[in-house]
């Protein structure tokens, strides 16, 4: 693979990115000092203009905070622009009424454009905690409610991600910003090893999204992630990989456009099929958007 490409696609789903107004939605996880790229407030207005230079035509917002009230106004939100083709929210899956709340959720203003739940697995000290008969229950929910579950967990939270998916064939999961590998990602690694498993079920993608933010934000390079990338596409393949800019997070380590163009060199060596898969066609497959 070579560093530079001609020219990033033109027509892009930008199948991960996050919106906070802070005085609405308070983001506790962000640390003033040494995130202060993203101690702002991010919305949807400024993220269109970086995605019309990009090429994006239609995203998935995804939940930041565990509150369902965050989910209901990015659905309000969705509903009343075109950008957003699609929002990955939260709900209290180990409620008795998660299917209930759900069903809520869908039926108020931007219910269709509601796509996915996800949990901040990646905080849960917890080892156990994918394997609770409570969560599960809610996942298991949100497959019957024919909607996605995206798994956000770091590396040593692979294994358990891949027995839920195992057990939980009903629900289509994907896998966030690869499971947060840094580098060296040796293919006989623990990474790469747990990452082969979980590809091996056939109810899960993955995104190419916020590896920046696992390297060094200075001075990280597209050498650097070639290897993650090139695994990912050997055990998902292009057919099962979506796009994310993971923006604003990224603006730690990258600007929105710095990451497309990275994405794009990194993967200029696929032919044209499967470089739109990964840029558009996955994400709309597994996410059911509706075209912009």
């Amino acid at each position: 693979m070579t560093d530079s490409a001609p020219h990033a696609p033109r027509e892009i789903v930008d199948a991960h990115h996050h919106l906070w107004v802070r005085a609405e939605h308070p983001q506790p996880w962000i640390n003033a000092t040494t995130m202060a790229a993203i101690n702002a407030d991010f919305t949807v207005d400024d993220l269109t203009p970086l995605a019309a230079d990009a090429g994006v035509t239609q995203t998935v917002v995804v939940q930041s905070i565990s509150s369902e009230a965050e989910t209901t106004d990015l659905l309000r939100l969705a509903h009343s622009t075109d950008l957003i083709g699609g929002v990955v929210g939260w709900v209290d899956l180990t409620a008795a009424d998660v299917a209930d709340r759900i069903a809520r959720m869908r039926a108020g203003d931007g219910g269709d454009r509601l796509v996915g739940f996800r949990h901040l697995i990646q905080e849960e000290a917890d080892l156990g905690f994918l394997d609770r008969p409570d969560f599960r229950r809610g996942v298991a929910a949100v497959g019957a409610a024919g909607l996605v579950f995206d798994l956000v967990i770091r590396r040593h939270q692979l294994p358990a991600a891949a027995r839920l998916v195992r057990d939980l064939p009903g629900v289509s999961f994907t896998l966030d910003h690869l499971g947060k590998p840094s580098p060296p990602y040796s293919r006989n690694g623990g990474w790469a090893r747990d990452l082969r498993t979980l590809a091996q079920l056939p109810n899960t993608t993955a995104k190419l999204s916020g590896l920046v933010t696992e390297v060094d934000w200075s001075s990280w390079t597209p050498a650097q992630l070639r290897p993650a990338i090139e695994h990912a596409l050997d055990t998902f393949g292009p057919s099962r990989l979506m796009f994310g800019s993971d923006w604003p997070v990224c603006l730690l380590a990258s600007s929105y456009q710095r990451w497309i163009e990275t994405l794009a060199a990194l993967l200029d060596p696929l032919d044209e099929t499967s470089q739109a898969m990964i840029w558009r066609g996955t994400a709309r497959r597994v996410y059911r958007l509706r075209r912009s």
